[in-house]
């Protein structure tokens, strides 16, 4: 194994992961180092399903990579233009590119956000419609081409609280090496060498205090919250009418 590329959002840029001196680690390097590879993390925050095919891709066939990871689709899912053909024509075109040219590649379908982030009924449904809409997306892609999926939703420990950082929307350390483990074991089935198993113990980031926790919430929680809502708040009310007349009846 001589390249192992990572694709997608903030969740693969490493946020939750704090180094001490600054900046993020996060499940890449964690795998990196268990395949005993180079990583080229190509990731951003904010990135979208989109974003990887136009942007990341082209970059990831430069690098030729034995394998390759990817954690994207959450941030289409937030955003009032969701849009499920899209999603399926972007994503497709990553790992179908990406198997074409030989690399390994691991994508994730995602959990259910309202286990770990307690939101009203009604955005939790409009939420895990487009979630299980995501998943289905992903399970016919990663079966056309070969692909591999690592399942949030079954992962050991996803649902544990000390797996989430503050915000509940990103892995905390210990979630980022749960990752990383399970990625590792998926390409391990892909026929990947994997040199040694990822280390689960908490070590080398930084101390997250409770003054981290209140600094969060008001610097970027709250008005982060306040921008999504905007955008899911009228689908989810649309969902919350259409399950309100079939419990009724009409």
């Amino acid at each position: 194994m001589r390249t192992l590329v990572a694709l997608g959002d903030s969740t693969t840029v490493g946020l939750g992961d704090p180094l001490p001196g600054g900046g993020w680690r996060g499940f890449g390097p964690l795998l990196a180092d268990a395949l005993d590879a180079r990583l080229v993390n190509l990731s951003f925050t904010g990135a979208r399903m989109g974003c990887v095919r136009a942007r990341q891709l082209p970059r990831a066939l430069r690098a030729r990579p034995e394998a390759a990871v990817m954690v994207v689709g959450m941030n289409d899912t937030l955003r009032a233009d969701f849009d499920p053909v899209r999603l399926h024509d972007d994503l497709d075109a990553v790992v179908g590119q990406l198997t074409a040219a030989g690399t390994a590649v691991v994508t994730a379908r995602y959990h259910d956000h309202g286990r770990v982030f307690r939101i009203p009924r009604a955005l939790h449904l409009a939420l895990m419609r487009r979630i299980d809409e995501l998943n289905a997306i992903t399970d016919r892609v990663v079966a056309r081409h070969g692909a591999r999926c690592l399942d949030l939703h079954v992962l050991p420990g996803a649902y544990e609280r000390d797996a989430w950082s503050v915000d509940r929307l990103h892995p905390s350390e210990r979630g980022h090496r749960l990752l990383a483990a399970g990625f590792a074991e998926r390409l391990l089935e892909a026929g990947c060498h994997v040199a040694r198993p990822v280390d689960l113990r908490c070590s080398g980031g930084a101390v997250v205090t409770p003054v981290h926790h209140a600094a969060w919430l008001v610097v970027k929680g709250v008005p982060w919250l306040w921008r999504r809502g905007q955008d899911l708040v009228p689908y989810a009310v649309s969902v919350f009418v259409q399950d309100l007349r079939r419990r009724l009846g009409w």
